[in-house]
């Protein structure tokens, strides 16, 4: 695996893949990373010859009162994970070559998608997230970049970003991983208390409790949501 943390050094070997006729393919990443990431990776390995996995806590997507200073940065540990995975080049920018003015004056925004359900409670979120993503579509130009179901509304963005915006870019979304008691997995897992998780798991127990029953034949919403 190579590490690059310049975006002239990623664009020259992203270069070198395509002129050797390898698709190239993205996963985007905040690091602290786990078997949810490493799956990405390995649905990129089944689309593209060449693997690029990037690294950047974006500053962009959180609030002043959010976790942007305490988000776990564990480079040495990732970097291990990705090579052991089979990644081929791990893009650790810094924030300066991301946003060298410090704070972009170009955004994208995500218009009505972005202003639902998470987008209700962390306004200008989904902005952040677009934008540094259409900003690694320039930087790479893959043929394809994987996302994961767990952020729905967030693989939703991109693929309507994508659509709008005509990036040449094909986006698959795969499915979300889960800890043995069925919490998905997450960086941000490492902050619930015991009591916490406990709650958490009945959000996927409902979800999987109308699944099971939609499959089954139930097609009234109500019923659906009563079961839930």
């Amino acid at each position: 695996m190579i590490e690059l943390s310049t975006i002239p050094d990623l664009r020259r070997w992203v270069r070198a893949e395509r002129a050797a006729g390898r698709r190239v393919g993205l996963v985007p990443t905040m690091g602290y990373l786990h078997e949810g990431h490493l799956r990405l990776v390995d649905a990129a390995r089944g689309q593209a010859g060449a693997v690029v996995m990037s690294i950047f806590v974006n500053p962009l997507q959180f609030a002043p009162s959010e976790d942007f200073a305490r988000y776990p940065r564990t480079l040495d540990d990732d970097a291990k994970l990705a090579a052991e995975r089979g990644v081929d080049f791990l893009f650790t920018p810094t924030r300066e070559d991301i946003y060298p003015e410090y704070a972009p004056v170009v955004i994208v925004h995500p218009g009505s998608i972005g202003k639902e359900w998470e987008g209700a409670v962390r306004p200008h979120h989904f902005e952040g997230v677009l934008t540094v993503v259409a900003k690694l579509f320039h930087i790479v130009m893959p043929d394809v970049a994987v996302f994961g179901q767990k952020d729905l509304q967030q693989a939703a963005a991109v693929k309507a970003m994508v659509r709008d915006l005509n990036f040449p870019v094909g986006i698959l979304v795969a499915p979300t991983m889960r800890d043995p008691d069925g919490l998905a997995m997450s960086s941000r897992n490492r902050y619930l208390s015991a009591k916490e998780r406990e709650l958490g798991l009945k959000l996927s127990k409902a979800l999987f409790a109308m699944h099971d029953a939609f499959v089954k034949g139930e097609r009234r919403a109500s019923a659906l949501e009563a079961t839930g």
